[in-house]
């Protein structure tokens, strides 16, 4: 049992107006085997509590800390935070020319579990795993995303997510951009490495289609920099029915917080 625990996160971010602030006392625990859902409108803060758990060096953390069982990863750099045992899966992956597919993937196993898999071994799993997410073999010799659609990222983000078996997977809006049947294939393939790992999961999203397939044990909505309400399953059916303006700020409405 693995535990991720937010204490008191505050962090902002420079822009050419100054500094704004935009995670304001984030507090939340994620056990092994749980799935958070987190929802709120754009500009809520949401993507940057992901990319900030993750290290992008965009977002600077004032004060609070992150625990991985027990230890701060606030004080890891972003490869060090990987390798404890936390997966990004993010909105938009990035292209790595150069870098292909199977030598990527080999080379992060490799830095994780400390030593190199097995290449029969590691060959049979990397085929098994694309197939099951119905990727052409073809890609596995393709560098890093490069000329991949949208869907074909998604999968290649839970391709790594199922082989790399974090503790802890935060899902950067991974319906984004994706149609009905590449949604069921990426939720299916992310309900098949929990189910395999029993990793934690935080996926944040704006919208309940991805929860249709992957089903949250808890659900939170994340407004104005940290969580106003935390409920059950049913609290997504009430946020897809009644939307967001009740937790916003006051004097603020859902097209103030696409901005």
């Amino acid at each position: 049992m693995s535990t991720l625990e937010i204490k008191g996160l505050v962090a902002h971010v420079e822009t050419k107006d100054g500094i704004k602030p935009i995670l304001k006392g984030v507090n939340l625990t994620v056990n092994s085997g749980e799935t958070h859902a987190i929802m709120g409108p754009n500009g809520s803060g949401k993507s940057t509590l992901a990319y900030t758990l993750a290290g992008h060096p965009k977002y600077v953390v004032d004060d609070g800390e992150v625990l991985l069982d027990g230890q701060d990863i606030l004080k890891m750099t972003p490869d060090e935070r990987a390798k404890a045992g936390l997966f990004l899966a993010m909105q938009y992956p990035v292209e790595v020319p150069g870098v292909s597919m199977t030598n990527f993937l080999r080379t992060a196993k490799t830095e994780i579990d400390g030593q190199a898999p097995a290449i029969r071994q590691w060959t049979k799993d990397l085929s098994a795993a694309m197939k099951r997410l119905k990727m052409d073999p073809k890609f596995a010799t393709r560098s890093v995303n490069e000329g991949f659609s949208g869907g074909e990222k998604k999968r290649a983000e839970v391709l790594q997510l199922e082989l790399l078996k974090p503790k802890f997977a935060i899902l950067d809006e991974t319906d984004s951009g994706l149609d009905v049947d590449a949604l069921r294939i990426v939720s299916e393939g992310v309900n098949r490495a929990k189910e395999a790992n029993q990793f934690g999961i935080l996926m944040v999203t704006h919208y309940t289609r991805i929860l249709k397939y992957i089903k949250p044990d808890i659900v939170h909505v994340f407004a104005d920099g940290h969580f106003v309400k935390t409920g059950g399953p049913e609290l997504a059916d009430e946020l897809e029915e009644n939307g967001y303006d009740q937790y916003l700020p006051e004097g603020a409405d859902s097209e103030s917080a696409l901005a």
